[in-house]
Parts: C-alpha cells; sequence; structure tokens
C-alpha cells in the first residue's frame, strides 16, 4: 500500500512539473531556450526516467501490475525528453561555436541521462509480455550503446579542459553532476550484464563503481576543505 501511494505522489509531482516546464518553455523562443541549455537540463529526463523505475517496481513487487502500463509511457516519454534537451544542448554548442573548454561537469548528464533510462528499461524488459519485451529490449541496448559511446568525448573534452585550466580543479558545486553518471553507468551496465547476458559488462559496471566512489570521495573532500578554509579565514574587511 505505501509502495503504490508513494507512486501515485511520484506520478502527480510530476504531471505537475512537466504541466509547469511546458509552460515556461512555450514562453520563450527556439533560439532562447537553446542559448539557455546545459547539462542539468538532462534532469527534466533523468527524473522522467526514474519515475518509469518506480512505476516498474510497484509494478513487480504489488498486486497492482497495471503500473507497468504507466511505466512504458512515462520511459518513452523520458526518451523524447532526453532527445529535445540534447537537441537543445548540442545546438547551443554549434551556434555558439563553443571550443573545447566550454565542456562543464554537468555535461556528463549526457551520458548518465541515457544510463537511468537504460535501467528503466531493464526494469520495464523484466516484466513485459513477449510481444513488448523485444523491443524494450533492442531500445535498452541502444540507449546503454549510446551512453558507452557519450564516454570517450566526454573524457577528451574533461582532460582538455583541465589542462588549458587548471584552476577548474578548484571545487565547486557543479562538480556534484560528475558523480551522479559514473554511478549510473555502473548499475546500468550491472542490469545489462543480466539482461543480454554478458558477464563481461559487470566487471565494466565494477570499474565504473570504483570511478563513482573515488570521484565522490573527492568531491565531498575538496568540498569539505573549502568549508573549513571559510570558516578558519577571517572575513576580508
Amino acid at each position: 500500500m505505501l509502495q503504490q501511494a508513494l507512486g501515485v505522489v511520484a506520478l502527480v509531482s510530476w504531471l505537475a512539473l512537466i504541466v509547469l516546464s511546458a509552460r515556461n518553455m512555450s514562453a520563450c523562443a527556439w533560439s532562447e531556450l537553446r542559448d539557455r541549455a546545459h547539462g542539468a537540463w538532462e534532469l527534466a529526463s533523468v527524473g522522467t526516467s526514474g519515475l518509469a523505475i518506480v512505476a516498474a517496481k510497484v509494478a513487480r513487487y504489488t498486486p497492482e501490475h497495471w503500473w507497468l502500463a504507466v511505466s512504458v509511457p512515462v520511459w518513452l516519454a523520458a526518451l523524447c525528453i532526453y532527445g529535445l534537451m540534447t537537441w537543445l544542448i548540442l545546438w547551443r554548442s554549434v551556434a555558439q561555436r563553443q571550443d573545447r573548454d566550454g565542456f562543464e561537469p554537468d555535461t556528463w548528464i549526457l551520458m548518465g541521462g541515457l544510463a537511468i533510462a537504460t535501467l528503466a528499461g531493464d526494469n520495464i524488459h523484466s516484466l513485459a509480455p513477449n510481444w513488448l519485451a523485444g523491443p524494450v529490449l533492442v531500445v535498452t541496448v541502444m540507449t546503454w550503446v549510446a551512453a558507452t559511446l557519450w564516454i570517450p568525448p566526454l573524457i577528451y573534452f574533461g582532460l582538455h579542459r583541465i589542462s588549458h585550466r587548471p584552476e577548474m580543479l578548484h571545487f565547486a558545486a557543479v562538480w556534484w553532476a560528475f558523480v551522479f553518471p559514473l554511478g549510473m553507468y555502473s548499475a546500468a551496465s550491472y542490469t545489462m550484464a543480466a539482461e543480454i547476458g554478458q558477464r563481461s559488462l559487470i566487471a565494466v559496471s565494477l570499474v565504473f563503481f570504483w570511478d563513482a566512489l573515488a570521484a565522490w570521495l573527492i568531491v565531498v573532500v575538496a568540498g569539505l576543505l573549502l568549508l573549513c578554509r571559510s570558516l578558519v579565514s577571517p572575513p576580508e574587511s
């Protein structure tokens, strides 16, 4: 009963946020949306995929199996939202002739958004009837492959930015956005290993788990050191 109640709350909250977001975006021209777009906008897709996972879990662990009928369209909506936000972000990069130093840590959400969509697809696939399971698996594999293809350019642009702007290694809140995609890719790779029977992906999952843990520890320590310095340093007159 609690799972169903929380699922309803999540669904209603998502619907309210979707309506508000659509209203705000419709008030702007496409060029204005392009100029404002950045990695954090992918959180709309991430949150939608999260709702699809919740709906699939409710369908699995409660007698209310009709929640599967909710999870599928929500998952598809997450993929559509991802496509829209990614198009705006890439359009901005091309239109503004952004150089390779223009990539921020939150750009990694371009990969994380596909990773959590993969996780949602895996949850749906395990419950889907035969006529639906095949297409869901195909789309899920495609999202995992696309997430994987994002990793090399993101690493390249990140290293290039660091080599040209070493000061970017100083702690900033935006570095938290780097942790989530690594952890989500680890989870997505683990479930994908089970779905397609490729145990080698478990090793990939473990590598990214330790990467995510290391990134989290670095960000936590850097944040605490910054906080300590701000408490110890006398205020400027």
